[in-house]
């Protein structure tokens, strides 16, 4: 401590003193940066997931409109059936051809395919 001139001594305890805060400041920084990023990419999974149900509810949604216009549309040709059946003279074809029955004055022609010429 005799060779530094009065006052020197004070100036390296600043400096020492001061570069711990610095790397406080900066440890801090880096730790809350790395948790900003964490945050940042949790959210992004979980949005990410979000997404991805959205999109395969979306799928399920459209195939689910996709059977209900075909169940609609099978119900319309049923509802046809129904009411042509429900006519005695809409149902005369349905029972020549289901029950292959006859009024008195008619008959039925059954015409079968022409015989192959195949050996």
């Amino acid at each position: 401590m005799g060779n530094r001139a009065p006052g020197e001594h004070r100036n390296d305890s600043v400096k020492r003193r001061s570069r711990a805060p610095l790397l406080v400041r900066l440890a801090g920084r880096v730790t809350a940066t790395a948790v900003a990023l964490l945050v940042f990419i949790l959210v992004g999974i979980q949005f990410a997931r979000v997404i991805e149900q959205n999109v395969a509810l979306a799928r399920e949604l459209s195939a689910t409109n996709t059977d209900i216009a075909h169940l609609e549309a099978r119900r319309d040709v049923q509802r046809r059936t129904l009411r042509r059946l429900e006519d005695p003279e809409g149902a005369i074809p349905e029972i020549h051809e289901r029950l292959r029955l006859v009024r008195k004055d008619e008959a039925l022609i059954f015409v079968s395919p022409a015989p192959s010429s195949g050996p």
